[in-house]
């Protein structure tokens, strides 16, 4: 009985019948794909519907494209992207010249790590190795279907490993408008649980289903001609036939071919001689034929079943303990009964495999998998391969199954599958191990974890730590902890356990049971999880900075720490600034042995208002991790570029950059997701969009707390401001002086860090209570020269000037307005101007009072921050300047090109419709939009209507624009 659907069946190949209209289908939506649009195809069906046999013949015929093929199989489905690998193997093969072409376009250090089966060396340390792997193939892919449109066909979906699943949903994401056609069969009874990829992969939107159908009759009597050639097959027969088979092609097939080899003729005398076919009539079959076989045939059969396909000889003969020409005979057998293919040993069907599965129990299959994973081991077989019969297995007794599981593992993480690895590194706990094999495959397994859960490689980490006793490996353990800890949201019991841990190691340090390094190191995460939760504060005073020169990770973090908790202290920026950069000299990149370093330093240099240093910083981390994809750390430094652009007044930068971190994470948390919301709301507030920051600041309400401590009085401070801007000052007021309560408890008294003070003042004063205000402004001016940030002392004057009023007040806004030039402070200069110009038209000096408000507004126009210069024209107004067309639209005017594509955009056309318009690129209709988003203080497309009508408006009061006076 043959169940091929490409074997040999006397002198000839099945051919493929009945699906003219599926192929024309493919023919039209490939048709499609070669003008420029790419699209999936799904081809779903029951088992042996004829899936595979529809795509090998439709792509052999599909010569326009670069095919690229995979056929998933069950014992693979925990490969690390392996069905990726098949598909692109032809391609780092060295007869792959297109693919040698495309890897030397730049993508072949993060593709070839996921593609060469001879995986060398380790991830780029602290990397997001998932992101990086994705990118890498995403390159590959697209150099090759920049060259030729590019088809990508893969078989058996439903067992496809989860990485290559990932990578196939994010590249059809980015394919875009390329020629890419990606096919995939299905079975449609044997899909995993619900997969929210799957599910994106074969969306409606974006796939076209094929869904196959049972074959009609006469469709079953082209098979019957196949078979009997020159004899003509009656209609009757081939009806009778139709019938029992349902048209299900395998079960036609085996029929037919079965009725061959007894000597059937195609005609109504033999219809009576015809059974009914069904998937458990097949499998009786299947078994009758193995009972027909030799002990050495069954032993073959069950080596296949168990091995897998495509292996070697040599193997299959190691598993039966057999010679390789014994192996060959038995081969003959199972092919003379129709079981294996023409060539190679392999089964004509998934069906025989999944037959011959079936006679094994439970325990059974389990010792014959450990089995398999010792001969493939000995036969030196992938560690993967191992590793998926390891997985099957359970527990297996031998020093080498650690060592191929971990292997195993190292490799999936080079490969840029976290979760694969995490997968054999459980396995490998499941293990017997000693105590110092158990911390260490902890510690992999937290590195491994923490490429993609946080909170599950604290964990691993957690536990690593109270096993570990080698010192170089805490330092380590220490470094990948406080990683997790920056980008994770801990549950109180992993709070707990992590507490333990560290007074655990705070004990072993004091005791001197282990080195300097690790004291260091143990003080270090300690002050931070300390300044995390102000509520936990212990640490004992910083007193020893003079003993420490920088010499290694652990002395800069020390360093780093006494810098930052100086800053919050208030003490002299000079002194600050020089333990700054004792901790930052030769500051090394990223990577675990330097967390919490890089934290200290750069919340440091924010606050010290050395945002050159910051920025250069924060450019040079950039550089370094935007090519490893580390997508957690780009995130955080995404809200760092956001905040450092705000701290410069750059508000709509500010904003988008805000707001590319929210759009890049999807519904998925971000790294300081509190942060992040203040830089919106403050932005916000600043383009004068309070109803909008007002939606940000309910969203973050509903989502729940999130985020650190040291970030809830910040959020309270933020939340003031709007409640205020919201016409509630009392309201706003209260949330105010509760964040100076919290910063207080927590020892920040820096007003360049949280300028409390002088925000409750101002409301207090605009409440009438001057008394109050006054109190808190000289509290906080003490502070502000203390610390000799000019920022800080700049910011604190211009509200010490309002509050302290006539002749005194007046000097203290002029000085304010003095030391505020000499900072990168525009946003805080914009605002001292229009008080101090407000302050002299009060006086009288409308001239003075003209000069300083238009000072203002020029500033207020190159933040683009709406809401102050508005106010600004106000002012100007009043003081009898003359309000221009530009003061009207705040910031630079746009070119032409700006404005051609802004008024398109706000009519709601496309971004490629401009394009086809204009006769320009879409780079170019992008760059500008990116511009006009820029000078009209918006985020983007949302708000380009809005802004676009208000400058056509006409200016006040009707008629021409007055020029400014």
């Amino acid at each position: 009985m043959s169940l091929a659907e490409s074997q040999s069946t006397c002198g000839r190949e099945w051919p493929l019948v009945g699906r003219d209209a599926a192929m024309a289908e493919l023919d039209e939506v490939a048709a499609q794909v070669l003008v420029g649009r790419s699209t999936v195809v799904q081809i779903e069906g029951p088992a042996g519907i004829g899936k595979s046999a529809l795509l090998s013949s439709w792509c052999g015929r599909a010569t326009s494209f670069r095919v690229l093929r995979a056929r998933c199989h069950p014992l693979e489905s925990e490969f690390a992207f392996g069905a990726v690998r098949q598909l692109f193997r032809p391609l780092v093969d060295p007869a792959g010249e297109d693919g040698q072409e495309a890897l030397r376009d730049g993508t072949a250090a993060a593709a070839l790590r996921v593609l060469d089966d001879r995986v060398v060396g380790g991830p780029p340390e602290g990397s997001d190795v998932v992101a990086a792997a994705l990118s890498g193939v995403d390159g590959l892919a697209l150099a090759v279907s920049a060259r030729q449109p590019l088809l990508l066909a893969i078989d058996d979906l439903q067992w496809i490993d989860a990485p290559s699943l990932r990578w196939l949903t994010h590249f059809v994401r980015r394919a875009g408008h390329r020629s890419v056609l990606v096919v995939v069969t299905s079975r449609t009874t044997e899909l995993r649980k619900p997969d929210p990829l799957v599910a994106e992969l074969v969306h409606p939107t974006n796939c076209h289903t094929l869904t196959l159908e049972p074959l009609d009759a006469a469709a079953v009597r082209e098979l019957a001609q196949a078979i009997w050639g020159e004899s003509e097959p009656e209609a009757s027969f081939c009806a009778t036939c139709h019938a029992a088979t349902g048209g299900h092609p395998l079960f036609v097939r085996a029929l037919l071919h079965q009725a061959w080899i007894r000597g059937v003729r195609p005609t109504a005398e033999f219809e009576e001689r015809i059974p009914t076919v069904t998937h458990s009539v097949l499998g009786r079959e299947i078994m009758h034929r193995l009972s027909q076989a030799s002990d050495a045939a069954v032993q073959l059969a069950h080596a296949l079943a168990v091995l897998g396909d495509r292996k070697p000889l040599q193997l299959l003969a190691a598993y039966c303990e057999k010679g390789e020409a014994v192996v060959r005979a038995a081969a003959s057998d199972l092919r003379a009964l129709g079981l294996l293919r023409a060539e190679g040993q392999r089964f004509v069907h998934q069906a025989v495999r999944d037959t011959v599965l079936g006679t094994f129990s439970p325990e059974e299959l389990g010792r014959e998998h450990a089995r398999a994973a010792q001969v493939s081991y000995l036969g030196g077989r992938p560690d993967e391969e191992v590793a998926a019969h390891l997985l099957a297995a359970g527990p297996v007794e031998g020093e080498w199954v650690l060592l191929v599981l971990r292997r195993a593992a190292d490799a999936a993480l080079v490969r840029g599958a976290p979760e694969v690895a995490v997968t054999y590194l459980r396995s490998a706990l499941n293990q017997p191990l000693a105590s110092a094999e158990r911390g260490s495959v902890l510690f992999q397994l937290g590195i491994a974890a923490g490429h993609y859960d946080a909170a599950l490689a604290l964990s691993y980490i957690t536990s690593a730590l109270e096993t570990l006793t080698d010192d170089r490996a805490r330092q380590e353990a220490l470094g990948v902890l406080t990683y997790s800890l920056l980008f994770s949201h801990q549950s109180p019991t992993m709070i707990s356990n992590i507490d333990r841990v560290i007074a655990e190691l705070s004990s072993q340090a004091d005791c001197g049971c282990t080195d300097r390094e690790v004291v260091l190191r143990v003080r270090a995460l300690r002050a931070w999880m300390e300044y995390e939760r102000p509520s936990a504060r212990t640490l004992e005073p910083l007193s020893d900075a003079a003993d420490l020169a920088g010499r290694s990770s652990g002395e800069r973090q020390i360093l780093a720490l006494h810098a930052f908790h100086a800053l919050r202290q208030a003490l002299p920026a000079p002194y600050v600034r020089e333990l700054v950069n004792l901790a930052s000299v030769s500051l090394p990149v990223f990577s675990y042995d330097l967390y919490p370093l890089h934290y200290f330093v750069v919340q440091t240099l924010f606050y010290l208002d050395d945002l050159t240093a910051a920025e250069r910083l924060h450019d040079e981390l950039a550089q370094e991790t935007s090519d490893k994809g580390m997508d957690i750390v780009v995130s955080a430094l995404t809200v760092y570029q956001s905040a450092l652009a705000l701290r410069r007044g750059k508000v709509p930068d500010a904003l988008a950059a805000a707001d590319r971190v929210v759009a890049s994470s999807g519904n998925g948390a971000v790294p300081y997701g509190t942060a992040l919301d203040i830089l919106r709301i403050d932005s916000l507030l600043e383009l004068g969009r309070v109803a909008d920051a007002g939606q940000v600041a309910l969203a973050h309400s509903a989502g729940g707390p999130t985020g650190a401590a040291w970030e809830r009085p910040l959020f309270l401070m933020c939340l003031g401001g709007l409640r205020i801007a919201q016409g509630d000052i009392r309201g706003g007021l209260s949330l105010i002086r509760e964040c100076g309560h919290e910063v207080q408890e927590a020892g920040t008294v820096n007003p360049a860090v949280v300028p409390w003070r002088s925000k409750a003042a101002a409301a207090h004063l605009r409440l009438g209570e001057r008394a109050v205000a006054r109190e808190l402004i000289e509290q906080e001016l003490e502070l502000a020269h203390r610390c000799a940030i000019p920022r800080a002392l700049g910011v604190t004057l211009r509200t010490a000037g309002s509050v302290t009023g006539g002749a005194a007040g007046l000097d203290q806004l002029a000085e304010s307005v003095d030391v505020l030039t000499r900072t990168p402070a525009r946003l805080e200069l914009a605002y001292a101007l229009h008080d101090f110009g407000t302050t002299l038209l009060q006086r009288g000096d409308r001239g003075g009072a003209r000069q300083a408000i238009r000072s203002g507004l020029r500033v207020a126009g190159e933040c683009g921050a709406t809401a102050i210069a508005d106010r600004l024209r106000d002012r100007l107004h009043d003081a009898g300047g003359r309000v221009t067309r530009s003061s009207r639209n705040d910031g630079p005017a746009l070119t032409p090109g700006e404005e051609r594509v802004s008024a398109l955009a706000a009519q709601g056309f496309r971004n490629k419709e401009i394009a086809e318009q204009l006769f320009v690129s879409l780079r170019t209709v992008e760059t500008h939009l990116t511009g006009a988003y820029r000078k009209l203080g918006i985020a983007g497309r949302s708000g380009l209507a809005a802004a676009m009508a208000e400058r056509t408006a006409p200016p006040p009061n009707g008629g021409e624009p007055r020029d400014a006076s």
